[in-house]
């Protein structure tokens, strides 16, 4: 079942082993014992995320384990919370590296990544990151990290393309300044900025984490004749915009970003302001056939359905694993060595295979749009 978040927050670092056994997280890891890392929000509002993370990641560790382990061991997860904010992420990360994880396979919100990619470096522990995909997580030129996802770069040629379907011309790019949303408002920006772009760019506007309402930032979206807005951040800040777009009488499209198309970003929200909204997201267990048979097990395993994150969260261990058994140790550098020639694994999103940069090759994104107070696909999706 889904772990409570106090009670995670409380205990900071939960190990996982065969058959939902639990192991002191404060010693190093024994011999007979292979360590994985995740650092995901568990406390704040992108706690629901990091739950389902937690869920995903737990289900892949039990899989191996029921099958004897990887290389004669059993696996343990260490769960650290981040929640999605960098003095807290760098000392919990610190903790996982006393901890004596051989991978970290966790990574949600960018801002919360990116300051502990020093402190993974310095220990030599490769990051295979699920779902944080900030172009700031290239910037060190680290060969130990490994995106999972698409980059803000990809997310941005794809959003783009999709507006003019969506009857959108001239864009407003909305983000709230942390790194994720701003890298991939600004790889937005100069996507639109292109010779032969399908769109204009109106207006480029920030807002501020956390405020009360967003009336300013509507009424510059109003003002710069922008007939479809971009949001690049997360889904408390985007469900408030988009009540403050509705409410100054915006009519056109509204997109949000990969952090923000999820059920919580539609809490509260009328009917009328439903319509014309949609997201661009990663993968969503419910519009992928081909995994039909995991979700069943993963539903079995967990109690609920997979969401938003699982798929990520679970390809990102068993990339790991492989890696240490084709390793055939837990010695690190062999490890990342392993995850980079990896070109013959088939995860659930897709087959695995990395860029010199550690960008995957081939990622993917959905269109998503909101109907009924949920989520559908829109097929098909626009070509990149």
């Amino acid at each position: 079942m889904r772990i409570p978040t106090a009670l995670v927050a409380v205990l900071a670092a939960v190990t996982v082993a065969a058959g939902g056994c639990t192991a002191d997280p404060a010693e190093p890891a024994g011999p007979g014992v292979i360590r994985l890392g995740a650092l995901v929000p568990l406390s704040g509002r992108n706690s629901p995320s990091g739950e389902a993370m937690v869920d995903a990641a737990q289900m892949a560790v039990r899989e191996a384990n029921e099958a004897g382990g990887v290389l004669g061991r059993q696996v343990e997860l260490i769960v650290g919370d981040d929640a999605c904010d960098p003095g807290t992420a760098v000392a919990a990360a610190n903790d996982m590296v006393a901890r004596d994880i051989v991978v970290s396979v966790g990574g949600y919100c960018s801002s919360a990544t990116v300051p502990t990619l020093r402190v993974f470096r310095d220990a030599n522990v490769p990051m295979i990151i699920p779902l944080s995909n900030s172009t700031d997580l290239l910037e060190p030129g680290y060969d130990s990290i490994f995106l999972l996802p698409g980059t803000v770069e990809d997310e941005a040629v794809f959003a783009v393309q999709s507006m003019p379907r969506l009857g959108g011309h001239r864009l407003a790019v909305v983000h709230d300044g942390t790194s994720f949303p701003l890298t991939l408002a600004q790889s937005t920006a100069a996507v639109a900025r292109r010779p032969g772009s399908p769109v204009t760019l109106a207006a480029e506007l920030e807002l501020s984490q956390g405020a009360p309402d967003y009336t300013r930032v509507a009424e510059a979206v109003v003002g710069a004749g922008a007939d479809v807005v971009y949001f690049t951040g997360y889904y408390a800040e985007g469900n408030r915009l988009i009540v403050d777009l509705r409410r100054l009488g915006f009519s056109g499209p509204i997109l949000v970003g990969d952090g923000a198309a999820d059920g919580p970003l539609l809490e509260n929200l009328t009917p009328a302001q439903h319509v014309d909204v949609y997201g661009t997201q990663l993968l969503v267990p419910d519009f992928m056939p081909e995994i039909a048979d995991w979700a069943k097990r993963f539903e079995a395993m967990v109690g609920s359905p997979p969401g938003l994150c699982t798929v990520e969260a679970y390809d990102a261990v068993t990339l790991a694993l492989d890696a240490i058994r084709r390793a055939g140790t837990v010695d690190r550098g062999a490890v990342r060595a392993a995850i980079a020639g990896t070109t013959q694994l088939d995860l659930l999103s897709g087959p695995a295979r990395f860029n010199a940069n550690g960008t995957r090759t081939n990622p993917k994104f959905l269109l998503l749009r909101v109907r009924e107070g949920g989520f559908d696909a829109v097929s098909p999706a626009p070509s990149r």
